[in-house]
């Protein structure tokens, strides 16, 4: 299966640059109903953290303004790197400081809070409350994204305001120069197009490397996040790229007592998983020389920079690499596919027992601690109104909506972008969240050290996947979950 998308800068470079307008631009549906609901709470001020991405920055610039001007009430969004943001949420909630009315929440971290009740049941709360419930708000409206938002009661405990795939980026002016595809041919026999298998990738990968370096141009074959002392590196390998080799949900087998050894019927030392990370080393060291301290954010800015040929990229950063001319240097010369996969993997995928990447997003919770819920349960309804979310995909490339697809404004800049959000609808069912683990950060925690040993070569990395898999297991074991 091949499936490849060229995105055009025109509309979506205007869109990303004038974001901040829409504050003045924006119709909001029963503007009068939203006057009278906030009335009662005019004055007061909301206080919300999250990570600084193009997303959350549209929240603070364009729909916290919006939403005083309507309401009375005030939200002051604080946008912070992605380990304070965590770590400010997760100290507030712990404390019951009341300090956030509103914590953003990885989707792969979710299941930790639910654990602890840290979370406010918004579909329960709307529900006692109905005098607060937005006439234009619809929780069946939102994608099947916001199902990892969901507790065992099937109530919603956030409210989706980012949802996007690890795409495959390639750079078309690259792989379309007619002096470039005829070297790769003479070189491998192959044509130049984007990779669908792991062969395929290195092979494109090595080519590029070499033959740029040789022409003395500061350009390699493929990006790689591989920082040697950051999750995001783990996070790569375990969500992004083991994944593609047939490796699901970090090797652990929650079926079978979560044994995450081989010894015991688990996967993250298997020989897909050592075949996986062998080919992820490769392209680490065939990767422009800031990989080893890259993480989601550099990795983007390394393609953003042209010193790539391809690589994994988070879909939140597609759109100001191919069309923000202030930042991006490949501004209409950016292409996306799928990631290439092993043998098997793409078929699991599409019959519903696999997947491909990683299908990442967050959501906007509640706490129980915040000390002005019903405040609160306005704005995050306010987030997830149609035309909020119509504006919003047009300055940011994330949908939580499915009404948002069709939408006359997100339709006409689809058809201008080749399918961009098409490819979303239409292949996201291929990706996949983060396991459905409540010991997330736990397991992450015992086991990321010894990756960053086998990244700077202190362990070899076939040994340090088996010492990986029995420190999981062990770490399982004493959370209580192996018995």
């Amino acid at each position: 299966m091949t499936f490849t998308r060229t995105i055009s800068a025109s509309a979506l470079a205007l869109s990303v640059a004038a974001s901040a307008a829409f504050a003045q631009d924006l119709t909001i549906e029963n503007e009068d109903w939203w006057k009278e609901a906030g009335a009662q709470f005019s004055g007061v001020t909301l206080r919300g953290v999250t990570e600084s991405t193009p997303p959350s920055n549209f929240i603070s610039d364009v729909l916290a303004p919006k939403f005083e001007e309507l309401t009375g009430i005030r939200v002051d969004v604080e946008t912070t790197s992605w380990d304070q943001m965590y770590d400010k949420a997760i100290k507030d909630m712990e404390a019951g400081t009341g300090i956030y009315d509103m914590v953003y929440i990885e989707q792969d971290i979710i299941y930790a809070y639910l654990s602890r009740d840290f979370l406010v049941d918004v579909t329960a709360a709307l529900a006692e409350k109905p005098e607060l419930k937005a006439p234009n708000y619809d929780e069946a409206n939102l994608t099947t994204f916001a199902d990892n938002f969901r507790g065992e009661n099937g109530n919603l405990y956030g409210i989706p305001m980012e949802a996007f795939i690890k795409v495959y980026l390639y750079r078309t002016d690259l792989f379309n120069d007619p002096e470039i595809q005829a070297a790769y041919k003479e070189k491998t026999g192959a044509d130049l197009k984007p990779a669908t298998t792991h062969e395929e990738y290195t092979q494109i990968a090595d080519f590029f490397t070499e033959y740029m370096q040789g022409k003395g141009e500061d350009i390699w074959g493929t990006t790689a996040q591989a920082h040697t002392g950051h999750p995001a590196s783990w996070y790569e390998f375990f969500e992004s790229v083991a994944p593609t080799f047939g490796v699901y949900n970090w090797g652990i087998d929650a079926a079978n007592n979560y044994s995450a050894s081989v010894e015991n019927g688990g996967t993250m030392n298997s020989a897909e998983a050592k075949e996986a990370l062998a080919w992820w080393l490769h392209l680490r060291d065939i990767a422009p020389p800031e990989s080893v301290q890259s993480t989601w954010t550099e990795v983007g800015t390394t393609f953003a920079a042209g010193r790539a040929a391809q690589g994994l990229v988070y879909g939140e950063n597609a759109a100001w690499i191919a069309a923000d001319d202030t930042k991006s240097k490949v501004v209409g010369n950016v292409g996306v596919a799928l990631p290439p996969v092993a043998e098997g993997v793409m078929a699991a995928a599409e019959a519903g027992e696999g997947y491909i990447g990683y299908y990442d997003g967050g959501a906007f919770g509640l706490p129980v601690t915040s000390k002005q819920q019903d405040a609160s349960l306005l704005f995050l309804q306010f987030m997830a109104l149609p035309e909020v979310q119509e504006e919003w995909a047009v300055a940011a490339p994330r949908i939580t909506l499915t009404s948002t697809y069709d939408s006359p404004k997100v339709a006409e800049l689809d058809a201008e972008l080749g399918g961009y959000y098409s490819m979303l609808r239409d292949q996201g069912k291929l990706f996949k969240g983060a396991p459905e683990y409540p010991f997330h950060a736990q397991v992450r925690e015992a086991t990321a050290p010894i990756f960053y040993q086998i990244l700077t070569g202190a362990v070899g990395p076939d040994e340090g996947l088996d010492q990986m898999a029995a420190k999981a297991e062990e770490e399982l074991t004493t959370l209580g979950y192996r018995k």
